[in-house]
């Protein structure tokens, strides 16, 4: 196919699997004009939408087909336009040539998506659809109309001379709003009174001056404590623990070193009581040097009142920190870090907020002499994009009509200082209005296809896709469009939904949906040549397929 062979990228393949109200399909696309055509309520939507989800960061689990557990969307693209070597190595994904294959699985559970086999994520199938595919939905439409998204697209059309520069602003103006919130806290923590300033210093010297040793000091001391308190009892104890192991006559090692000598002597008879015989000797050394413990440790305790006195002092000390700055001496530690923080930032944001204003106004100097160059290059092309629109809004079939982009001034904002609207008049005798105001159906339809012919015959894309742009035309209006979308065909895969048999008969490719309802209903999916695709204008142009519909229809394909 002639015009096939000049689209260096394009969707090659739908295929999709207990989607909706579709078992199983796949539609193969062509360069050029792709039409889908069918009865109102068929489902011609499905396939675009499919396509829109495919790159969709979220997807209801609704498109399930009823008693089915998952639903599949796979989209082909053919690429022989961009290199995507780096993108596939950075990214861990399979390099197929000329082939992208783009899989996304919808379960009850959640959604997966796949490039070229690999799970990914939203963000690289987005930068895939901006790379391949530019969708024209009915909600496209809607933002269309809204003042807010103007500038986004007179930003897009100029991207090429200014973008780079408004990119630029856009980082500036992101730094002069981190500056003026540091401004508003500094001036909250300055605006602090003295009193409050002396509280806090108050506090953090009164956790300074107890010299808090570790976070664990009041269980140490209180180890310690529990010692001192009980020093008689444990000297009692230990020393006639000492006694019972090695006292003169009776005690437990004189005993032990009775038996440790009877069963060396046996050991000289019977080899077998050797381990024995060294049981009872690593016994006798173990409470030999136990002893010896017991009796440093009875003669060594004393009765000392002084630290005692010294102890229980330390102990309520740190309890009155704990009640009054935490549960815990690691919480009085905590506590004491963040009070110091805030009256170091107290301290800082005084002397700050000095520096902190001369560098807010050195920034909007900045911010403004950028912004007032991107205001200059946004009035250059609203000129140019202005009248790009009104020719061709005139080959639309609106001669009388005149377009105009607004550029109007407002304060510092994150896209710079330039209000931006589209003004139309479709009559003579009116004023430019904006366009929500003015256009009807059939006027916004024509507005939309020039805007995006416009943006098609500029950007980098090769698929743009129309759901249905031919709202509310007729006649000459839809001659018109079709031409125009025959024009934008001839170097851009087209995928377009009509109901107008004028645009529909210039297809290079025609796709029929019909709905049957037996046991249950579902959506397919035909591709029409000869007599069908002549039947299926026929009905599109009467309502119902008689000699004069056929007639007329035969004479739109050979026009």
């Amino acid at each position: 196919m002639f015009f096939a062979a000049i689209i260096i990228s394009m969707i090659k393949q739908l295929r999709l699997k207990d989607y909706i109200l579709i078992d199983e399909l796949t539609a193969n696309f062509d360069g050029g004009l792709n039409i889908i055509t069918g009865e109102t309520g068929a489902g011609k939507s499905i396939l675009i939408n499919a396509i829109d989800l495919v790159f969709a960061p979220r997807v209801s689990k609704e498109v399930i087909k009823t008693g089915c557990d998952k639903a599949v969307i796979e989209l082909v693209i053919e690429n022989k336009k961009h290199d995507l070597t780096g993108f596939y190595t950075e990214n861990g994904i399979d390099n197929l040539g000329d082939e992208i294959i783009i899989t996304k699985e919808i379960t009850s559970n959640g959604v997966r998506s796949r490039i070229n086999g690999t799970l990914v994520n939203t963000e690289l199938l987005r930068s895939l659809r901006a790379l391949f595919v530019d969708i024209h939905s009915q909600h496209q439409t809607y933002s269309f109309m809204q003042p807010k998204y103007h500038i986004t697209l007179l930003d897009s059309y100029g991207k090429d001379s200014y973008g780079g520069r408004l990119d630029e602003y856009k980082t500036l103006f992101a730094h002069y709003q981190e500056l003026k919130s540091q401004l508003v806290a500094a001036k909250n923590s300055a605006d602090m009174t003295e009193s409050q300033i002396e509280f806090l210093k108050f506090q953090i010297n009164e956790i300074e001056t107890a010299e808090i040793k570790s976070e664990t000091e009041d269980e140490d001391l209180t180890r310690e404590l529990e010692v001192l308190e009980n020093a008689e009892k444990l000297k009692e104890l230990t020393g006639t623990s000492y006694w019972a192991l090695n006292g003169d006559e009776g005690s437990i090692l004189e005993g032990l070193n009775k038996i440790k000598a009877n069963i060396s002597k046996a050991a000289s008879f019977d080899p077998k009581l050797s381990d024995i015989e060294k049981c009872i000797i690593d016994a006798s050394e173990a409470l030999k040097e136990a002893g010896s413990d017991l009796n440093r440790y009875s003669q060594n305790l004393e009765n000392d009142t002084e630290r005692l006195d010294k102890i229980q002092e330390r102990l309520f000390l740190l309890d009155k920190l704990k009640r009054k700055y935490g549960g815990t001496l690691l919480d009085v530690l905590k506590t004491y870090d963040n009070l110091s923080k805030d009256l170091a930032s107290i301290e800082f944001s005084t002397g700050n907020i000095e520096d902190l204003e001369q560098k807010i106004t050195e920034t909007e100097h900045e911010l403004m002499q950028k912004a007032q160059v991107i205001s200059n290059y946004r009035k250059d092309f609203a000129k140019v994009l202005s009248v790009q629109i009104q020719d061709k809004l005139e080959l639309l079939e609106l001669p009388k009509s005149r377009f105009e982009i607004s550029v109007l001034p407002k304060d510092l904002s994150p896209d710079g200082i330039d209000n931006v609207e589209f003004l139309i008049s479709t009559n003579v005798s009116e004023d430019l209005k904006p366009l929500a105001k003015v256009a009807s159906g059939g006027e916004i339809s024509r507005v939309m296809l020039a805007i995006k012919t416009i943006f098609a015959e500029n950007d980098d894309i090769d698929t743009v896709i129309f759901d249905e742009i031919d709202t509310g035309i007729s006649g000459r209006a839809s001659q018109s469009v079709a031409d125009e979308i025959v024009a934008l065909s001839k170097f851009r895969q087209i995928i377009l939904i009509t109901h107008q048999p004028i645009i529909a008969s210039k297809s290079d490719k025609h796709f029929y949906v019909r709905k049957s309802q037996s046991d249950e209903t579902k959506v397919e999916v035909y591709v029409l040549t000869g007599e069908n695709k002549i039947k299926a204008l026929a009905e599109l142009a009467g309502g119902e397929i008689n000699r004069m519909s056929i007639d007329f229809a035969r004479s739109l394909v050979n026009s």
